[in-house]
Formats: C-alpha cells, sequence, structure tokens
C-alpha cells in the first residue's frame, strides 16, 4: 500500500539516538551509530521522532510500504531477557570493559581501574546482560567511591558495580533491582552506603529488591563516614 512514512538520512544522522527513544513504536533503532527505520510495520506514521532528532535528518514520504501493525511492534518492544539494550545517548550503550588479572601471588597496582562493564549508573543498566551471569553484585551510593580511598581495590574489584543517588535520583531503585537479581545468576550482593541518612535509600531499595526477587544469596552492606572511615561493615 502507498502510506506516509519516515525516512531517514544517513549522511545528516549524529548516532545520537535520540529518535530511537522517542519512538514509542520500536520502529527506529541504532545500526552501526546510525538510525535505521528497523521495519515499515513497525512505524505508525505520526512521526514522534521528527522533533527529537536535532540535525533534521527525519522527513515523511509517501511510498509503497507495509501497513502499520501495532501487535507487531508492541511484542518486539517486549523485554529479550539476555539482550542488553541500547537507545538515546551513546554514552549509554552498554559494554564489557576487558582488565588484565594480576598474577599469583602480585597486588594489582594501586591506581588501577577495576570497573569491569558500562554503563554503571542503575538508572542506565540494563536489567539483563551477558555480565551479570554468575557475578557478585556491588550497589553502592555514587559519593562513596569519593569517600573512601580504596574503593576500587576493596569494593569494585572481582564485582559489577552499579552505582546511585538515592537523593538526586528520582524515583526508587527497587523495582530495577529487583528484575537484576531476579532475571540473572547473582551469587553475591554487597552494598556500601554513607553515613548519612539519606544514603539509607539505596540500602532499603537493594535489600527490599533482594527480598522481592526471592533469591537467597550472601549480602552484606557496608557503611562509609564521610571523612573515608568503614563504619559498619554488617
Amino acid at each position: 500500500m502507498i502510506r506516509k512514512i519516515i525516512q531517514i538520512d544517513q549522511k545528516a544522522c549524529n548516532g545520537c539516538g535520540l529518535c530511537a527513544s522517542a519512538c514509542q513504536e520500536g520502529a527506529i533503532g541504532m545500526v552501526d551509530g546510525k538510525a535505521r527505520l528497523l521495519r515499515d510495520d513497525y512505524c505508525d506514521g505520526l512521526g514522534n521522532c521528527l522533533p527529537a532528532c536535532p540535525t533534521g535528518a527525519i522527513t515523511f514520504v509517501e511510498r509503497e510500504a507495509a501497513a502499520y501493525d501495532g501487535a507487531a511492534a508492541k511484542a518486539a518492544k517486549a523485554p529479550q531477557p539476555a539482550a542488553p539494550l541500547h537507545s538515546g545517548c551513546p554514552g549509554s550503550q552498554a559494554r564489557l570493559l576487558q582488565r588484565q588479572e594480576a598474577e599469583a601471588g602480585a597486588a594489582a597496582a594501586p591506581a588501577a581501574s577495576q570497573l569491569r562493564q558500562w554503563p554503571v549508573q542503575i538508572k542506565l543498566a540494563p536489567v539483563s546482560a551477558p555480565w551479570f551471569s554468575g557475578a557478585n553484585l556491588l550497589v553502592a551510593a555514587d559519593c562513596t567511591a569519593y569517600a573512601y580511598g580504596a574503593f576500587h581495590q576493596d569494593f569494585i574489584r572481582g564485582r559489577i558495580a552499579l552505582i546511585g543517588c538515592p537523593k538526586l535520583d528520582e524515583g526508587d531503585y527497587t523495582e530495577k533491582l529487583t528484575e537484576i537479581l531476579r532475571q540473572n545468576d547473582i551469587k553475591s550482593l554487597t552494598v556500601v552506603r554513607m553515613e548519612v541518612p539519606c544514603c539509607g535509600g539505596i540500602e532499603h531499595a537493594a535489600v527490599n529488591a533482594l527480598k522481592a526477587s526471592g533469591k537467597f544469596i550472601p549480602w552484606r552492606v557496608v557503611t562509609v563516614s564521610t571523612d573515608g572511615r568503614i563504619l559498619e561493615d554488617r
């Protein structure tokens, strides 16, 4: 059938991913760093993506195209357990970071980063990703890494790290953390928080998520003082 549908100028596209985020039907995806129309029948022709594009790379054309199939578009957007997702800001693209392990008996260099994956923000992290399989999970308040000098060596090393600030971030982390724990083979949970009262939110979210997930795994909560001391480890 002939109908109105979007067209993306690949030369004008800067790969920002804003159109993919704006498309409620999942018709647009990021392929090789550029926005692409994935399937004609996912595009409803309403153009929510047009105002989101900062370079004007998206326009309407009238051409032969499959009819819009709302049911297929909805099914395609359903969560897929094993696939890390990416849309929007390129800085949120999930990736595994390769770290060379220290030789047996040798300590890692004190200044060496121990981060093993990206992104680290709880809000940006995928619910399911390969690095969660068999992982020891660290959920930390973002200030802890600044207050505690040996944070990489003592807490990030050997763990998958997720960070957040319950005072500054909107919403609660419990639902996201519950799904991460429920959908992945997490071996242990470590929560690192600051001594300040507002930081209790990240502890409560992590502990409540563990309970809601139905998993029974070892867990601990470490509290760090504002001057960089460990006040409690339980």
